[in-house]
This record gives C-alpha cells, sequence and structure tokens, in this order.
C-alpha cells in the first residue's frame, strides 16, 4: 500500500540520536530531472508509489530538493583509513542521508543520496555525480543483491540535466540508494578522535539497536557488538568470494557494521581465476586485490575494536586482551563460511573440512588455466549429471583435472544443489561497460537487457547466451575507477 506524496513517513533518527555525526543539508535543485531507471519493487517494499516517483514531484523527491514532513536531510561525518592511511574527517562529500523508511516488513531503511551537490565534507569536490558511475551502482547491487549478497540496493538513478565536469564533459545523475544504515566503522573512528566517550557510547547503543539488538542483553553489550560485526563482515566477505566479487575500495569508511556491501565504485566481477586480481585504477600495489579481501577485512575490524577499547574495559591492557581475543574469531569464520559455500559450489555435502584438499586443488588448477570463474561451475553442474566435456575442455592439463573430476565424481555431487548456488549470470565488465556507454549516450535498451538477465541470476534463459559468456579476447585488461 502507497501513501501519499508529502505524508511520506521519513524518519530522522540519526539525525536526532546523533546531532555531532551529522551537518543539516539540503541537495543542489536540478536543473531537468529525467528518470533513468526505478527500481519498482523496492519501491513498494519501502511503501513509496512507483507511478508518483515519476512525476514531476516523485524526481524531486529522489533528487533530494523536495523533503517529506518530518525528515531532516544531513551530511554524515565519518572518518577512515583510505588505502591504509587514516583520514580523520572524510563524510558525505556528495551525498545525503535523507532520513529513514519503514518497509512493508516493518524494517527501518536508510534513504540516501548521490551525486546531490557538494556539502561540507565535500574537501574541493563539486559534489556531482555522472551518469555511468551511478548506472554501475544500481547494476552491481541489484545483482549483488540478487545473488543472495547483504547489500545497499538502488531505488533510482535521474539524470539531472546538469553538466559533470570529469576527464570528458559527462551528463550528470542523482542515485537513491537504500540500506539498512549508513554506520560504517569509519563512523565509528570519527567519534573515537573526537575523545566524547558519551558520543562514542550512543553510537555504539545506536548501531546494537538497529543492527544487533541480542547484543544489548549480554554482560558487555560492545563486546557483544564487535562480535556481531566480526560474523557478519566474515560471511560478507566469504560470499563476495564465492562468486568472485572483487570489491576494490576496501576503507574503513566503507566497512559497515550491518555487514551490508557498500559503495560501487572500482569494483568488477573477476572473470578467469586468479587470487592476484585488481581492477582498480588506483590500486597500484594490490592491496585490495581479489584474494587479499579477507585479510583486509580482518585489518579493518582490527581498527574497529580501537574504537571500542574504552567501552570493552576501563583498563586498557584488559581492553585489548578482549580485542585480541574476539579478533582471533574471524578467521575461523571466515574460512568456515568460505569452505561451506565452495562445498555447496561442487555439490557435496558432509564435513566441509574433509573435502577442503578437493576444494583447493581445484582452484589451483583452475589458477593455472586461466579459467572463467562463474562459467566453470555451471559447467560443473553438468558434469555432474554425465556432461563432462563443456568442463574438461576448458583445462590445459587435462591429465590433471581428469584426476580431480574422477575424485569428485565417486563422491556423487548434486547437480541442483549446484545449480541453487551457482550463477548464470553475473555483470560481465564488457556488458557493463557496453551498458553504461550507451546510457550516457541515450540509449538505456542495453541496460535495460542486462538488468533482465542479472537481477535472475540463476535462471538460466535462452536469448540471454552472450550474458553468460565471457568478455571476448579484444576487451583487453578491465580498469575501473571511483567515478569522483
Amino acid at each position: 500500500m502507497s501513501v501519499a506524496p508529502m505524508t511520506i513517513p521519513v524518519g530522522d533518527r540519526f539525525a536526532r540520536e546523533l546531532p555531532e555525526l551529522a551537518v543539516k543539508w539540503r541537495a543542489e535543485p536540478a536543473p531537468d530531472p529525467r528518470l533513468l531507471v526505478l527500481n519498482e519493487p523496492l519501491a513498494a517494499d519501502l511503501g513509496l508509489d512507483a507511478d508518483w516517483l515519476q512525476t514531476p514531484d516523485g524526481l524531486q523527491f529522489l533528487t533530494g530538493t523536495l523533503i517529506p514532513d518530518g525528515a531532516a536531510p544531513v551530511a554524515q561525518a565519518y572518518a577512515g583509513h583510505q588505502f591504509g592511511g587514516f583520514v580523520p574527517r572524510l563524510g558525505d562529500g556528495r551525498a545525503l542521508l535523507i532520513g529513514e523508511l519503514t518497509t512493508t516488513g516493518g524494517e527501518l531503511r536508510d534513504l540516501h543520496l548521490k551525486g546531490s551537490g557538494a556539502t561540507p565534507f565535500a574537501r574541493g569536490g563539486d559534489g556531482l555525480a555522472a551518469v555511468g558511475p551511478m548506472l554501475r551502482e544500481y547494476v552491481i547491487s541489484e545483482a549483488m543483491h540478487a545473488l543472495g549478497i547483504p547489500t545497499t540496493r538502488s531505488l533510482a538513478v535521474v539524470a539531472t540535466g546538469r553538466t559533470v565536469t570529469r576527464e570528458t564533459l559527462l551528463p550528470g545523475a542523482v542515485l537513491a540508494r537504500v540500506a539498512r544504515s549508513h554506520l560504517r566503522v569509519g563512523t565509528f573512528q570519527y567519534a573515537a578522535t573526537t575523545g566524547d566517550r558519551d558520543l562514542l557510547r550512543r553510537l555504539a547503543d545506536h548501531a546494537i539497536s538497529r543492527h544487533h539488538p541480542g547484543a544489548a542483553d549480554a554482560d558487555n553489550p560492545y563486546v557483544a557488538l564487535f562480535e556481531a560485526v566480526i560474523a557478519v563482515q566474515a560471511a560478507l566477505v566469504a560470499q563476495w568470494m564465492l562468486v568472485g566479487f572483487v570489491h576494490g575500495v576496501m576503507n574503513t569508511d566503507n566497512t559497515t557494521i550491518s555487514g551490508e556491501t557498500i559503495d560501487y565504485g572500482p569494483c568488477a566481477f573477476m572473470e578467469a581465476y586468479d587470487p592476484e586480481t585488481v581492477f582498480s585504477s588506483i590500486d597500484s600495489w594490490g592491496r585490495y586485490s581479489y584474494g587479499n579481501q579477507p585479510s583486509i577485512a580482518g585489518w579493518n575490524l582490527a581498527r574497529f575494536a580501537e574504537t571500542l577499547l574504552p567501552l570493552f574495559a576501563d583498563d586498557q591492557d584488559q581492553a585489548i586482551a578482549i580485542a585480541q581475543d574476539r579478533l582471533e574469531g574471524f578467521s575461523a569464520r571466515f574460512q568456515h563460511a568460505l569452505t561451506s559455500g565452495m562445498q555447496a559450489k561442487i555439490g557435496l555435502t558432509g564435513e566441509p573440512a574433509e573435502q577442503a584438499p578437493l576444494m583447493n586443488e581445484l582452484l589451483e588448477q583452475l589458477a593455472a588455466s586461466h579459467v572463467d570463474f562463474t562459467s566453470f561451475f555451471r559447467h560443473l553442474g553438468r558434469a555432474a549429471r554425465g556432461d563432462t566435456e563443456p568442463a574438461r575442455g576448458l583445462f590445459l592439463d587435462l591429465a590433471a583435472f581428469d584426476g580431480w573430476l574422477s575424485r569428485w565424481r565417486a563422491l556423487q555431487p548434486d547437480p541442483e544443489l549446484m545449480d541453487r548456488v551457482n550463477p548464470v549470470y553475473i555483470p560481465r565488465n564488457h556488458l557493463v561497460e557496453e551498458a553504461l556507454s550507451a546510457a550516457t549516450d541515450g540509449e538505456l535498451r542495453p541496460l535495460q537487457q542486462l538488468l533482465v538477465a542479472v537481477t535472475a541470476p540463476y535462471d538460466e534463459r535462452p536469448g540471454l547466451e552472450r550474458y553468460a559468456e565471457p568478455a571476448p579476447e579484444d576487451f583487453g585488461k578491465y580498469r575501473t575507477f571511483c567515478g569522483t
């Protein structure tokens, strides 16, 4: 059931409870707003009228210049380690938290804009965004949601009618996205740098209430909060690894307390399996490569622990001991999630640890033969049904793979299980670029067709064969950019 436009019940809980972390601000008006894409199912879940969102008033709402009664738009403050270097003041430089909506299921969701204009955190930037990067986030975040991976979601992308200056002149856009919240490790880092213990405690209580309410009943709720964030981050990064996702910019300000994926700047999906895969143009050292993601997540969680030390215990040595003890659990949680997930990808059940050597050998062979990660596992599902040739044809050392295949088939893998967890379609890099280039020129059909494929990733459908194929050889080495 939808509601009348100006009676949309948008809350101001974050701004009200944590005013020290919020700067009241307004979006820059969009000169000529035009809807590019609208997520109608998500709108319905948020109680928003999709037809109204496409009206002039609706477009102003989606670009932040028409504010419902009760809303209090703010730019959020946070700090962050960016590529290992600490920046004490980052914040929403080109973004606004409009407020909180409640889903039809009674859950709270942030409504947040990107590209809505410069804020006091802009650090000299123009605060704007271009059509291509905002549509990239729309496509990939919705693909991640369809893959079952916790993520911020995209409600709409609206072209603003304003030109944005980057390396060239580009059409501008605003992304409206939705999240369980935008609380980050960087939010806690910012609060900790103020030295205000009461602010830190209120922030932690806010995070517990919104995301990990069970922690409130623990002997020490803040230790329990830390444990809960460790758990959701371990599960999240394992899910990334299982579909070949490379985030590209795992700074602490992009590490959420909720365990959602956030910030789809230089992200991409790996094709040929290689743990050293890097896409980001600014990651020249491979800090955020595919294979480094688990260790970086652990490092980011250590930074989170540092902010919480005053809440763990009054004695600093005791607080550090608590933090170290809990951090040791991250690796085990991650490995369990990754091994269990890989076990499902090859269709096996039983004790995951017993099958780990078989899984590791397979990954070594995938790397040695530069096998496409996504399509291989669908071919392997066919091998579980008896048709081994599509999978065999991908390997250079056929004898080695045949040996592995024989041992694997003897364990009677379940092809139905494999098809449930191995996607047919991911946002292939060449197809994303094709769609974004066309959309920048005003042609939206490639984007719409790509969304058809990646928002139902496990359902193989006729006519979508090119969306399941790796990039052609002439596509070259892929590089992504932050889009700022």
